[in-house]
C-alpha cells in the first residue's frame, strides 16, 4: 500500500496520514475495523511503591488508589489553572503508563523527574508503540484472537496481552442507531509494532492512517492538547472537568497546582470560552489551526483541528466565546477567510450555577 506521510508542519509528523483512500479508510472505520499506527505518541512508565500517591499529589485526577486495569485522563496545570499537559494514564501489573502528544513526551518526562524529590518512584520513557483499532467489528472473535483476548474489556479498562503489551478499551462514538462502536488502544514493544499490525490485518482488519482517527475525534468533539488548546486554556473550556471517564479533573480532590482556579470557576464563575464543532465552507481553501474565528469582523475565538470528514465535509474544532449561538455568522481570519457555522449539537449544556454562585446570587437578591 502507498503510505502518504502526515504533514510535516502538523502534530502527526512522522506518522502515516493515509494509504491512498482517506475517505474509504474513514468509512471502513465506521462500518468494519481498521488499525491505525499512532506510535509517534510518547509513552512513559512509572514504577515504585509511591508512584500512585506521588502522581496524585501533582496532577488533577484522583489516582492515589487507581485499581489494576483502570484508565483515566489526567492533567498537569500551572499555578493559574491553565493546562500544561494532558495524558492517558493506565495502571496495570504494578506499572503506571502515561501516553501523551509526541512533542510533550520529553518535557513531561523532565517535569515529572524534577518533582520526584524523596518519593520512591522512577519515571522513564517506555519503548512502546501505540496502535489503535477502531470500528464496530473491532470486537469480533478473529480480532480478539489476534490480540490474545478472550473477550472485550470494559470501556476505560486495560488488560495485559501476551508478549508484553497492554490493550485498553476507550469510549466508542455514536456512529448510527444500533451500531456499537469499539475503540482499542494496543501498547506493544516498538520493535513488534509492525508484526502486530500484520497480525491484525490477517484477522480481517484494514489499514488506515491518522487522518481517519482525527476525523472521528473531531466529529466527537474531543480536544487535543496544543492543537485545540492554547496557552490560556483551562479545563472547563474543553470538557476536561469531572471524574474518571471523559473528565480529566476530579472535583473531590485538592492539593495540586491550579486547583484554586478549577474550584473558583466551577463554583462561582463560568469559563470564558467553549469548545464547539464548526462546519466550514467547502468551496474555499482550508483554514489553518490557530487562525482566529471572527463574528462581525471581531475576534471571538481560535480555530483548532481542521479536517475533512467523509460524512460531515470540512469541519474543525474551535474555542469560541462562551454564549455564542449556533445562528451566529462566523468566518475564519488568517490567510484564508472561510465562512463557518457552529454545529448546534456540539454546544455545551446550558449553564447551571454551582453552589457558590447560587449562594452569592441569593445574598445579592437575585433569586
Amino acid at each position: 500500500m502507498n503510505a502518504v506521510p502526515a504533514p510535516e508542519s502538523g502534530p502527526d509528523a512522522g506518522a502515516v496520514w493515509h494509504f491512498g483512500d482517506p475517505f474509504g479508510e474513514q468509512r471502513a472505520a465506521a462500518t468494519s475495523a481498521v488499525v491505525i499506527d499512532r506510535s509517534h505518541r510518547a509513552v512513559l512508565k512509572l514504577t515504585g511503591k509511591d508512584r500512585q500517591s506521588w502522581l496524585h499529589s501533582i496532577s488533577s485526577q484522583h489516582v492515589s488508589a487507581l485499581p489494576d486495569g483502570a484508565t483515566v485522563q489526567n492533567l498537569s496545570l500551572d499555578a493559574q489553572g491553565r493546562v500544561e499537559d494532558h495524558w492517558l494514564q493506565t495502571e496495570l501489573g504494578g506499572v503506571t503508563y502515561l501516553d501523551t502528544e509526541p512533542w510533550r513526551g520529553k518535557p513531561l518526562l523532565a517535569y515529572l523527574q524534577r518533582m520526584v524529590f524523596w518519593s520512591e518512584v522512577t519515571v522513564e520513557l517506555a519503548d512502546l508503540a501505540v496502535l489503535t483499532v477502531l470500528g464496530p467489528e473491532a470486537g469480533e472473535p478473529a480480532v480478539l484472537q489476534a490480540l490474545g483476548l478472550d473477550s472485550l474489556p470494559q470501556e476505560w479498562q486495560a488488560v495485559a496481552v501476551p508478549g508484553g503489551g497492554v490493550v485498553r478499551r476507550m469510549p466508542g462514538v455514536s456512529l448510527s442507531p444500533g451500531v456499537h462502536d469499539v475503540e482499542l488502544d494496543v501498547l506493544v514493544p516498538r520493535a513488534d509494532a509492525v508484526a502486530w499490525q500484520d497480525r491484525l490485518v490477517r484477522a480481517g482488519v484494514g489499514r488506515a492512517g491518522v487522518w481517519a482517527y482525527e476525523a472521528r475525534r473531531v466529529a466527537a468533539v474531543r480536544p487535543r492538547l496544543g492543537v485545540d488548546t492554547d496557552e490560556r486554556t483551562i479545563p472547563h473550556e474543553v470538557r476536561w472537568i469531572g471524574g474518571p471517564g471523559e473528565g480529566a479533573v476530579h472535583l473531590d480532590k485538592g492539593c495540586y497546582r491550579g486547583q484554586e482556579t478549577v474550584a473558583r470557576v466551577y463554583n462561582l464563575g463560568k469559563p470564558p470560552r467553549m469548545l464547539v464543532l464548526v462546519h466550514l465552507d467547502g468551496s474555499a481553501e482550508r483554514p489553518s489551526t490557530g487562525d482566529p474565528v471572527l463574528a462581525g469582523g471581531r475576534v471571538v475565538g481560535r480555530l483548532g483541528t481542521v479536517v475533512d470528514h467523509v460524512d460531515l465535509g470540512p469541519v474543525a474544532l474551535a474555542l469560541v466565546k462562551r454564549g455564542l449561538s449556533a445562528e451566529t455568522e462566523l468566518s475564519t481570519g488568517g490567510d484564508t477567510e472561510v465562512a463557518a457555522v457552529i454545529d448546534a449539537d456540539s454546544l455545551p449544556p446550558a449553564d447551571v450555577a454551582g453552589a457558590g454562585r447560587a449562594a452569592v446570587d441569593r445574598l445579592r437578591g437575585r433569586v
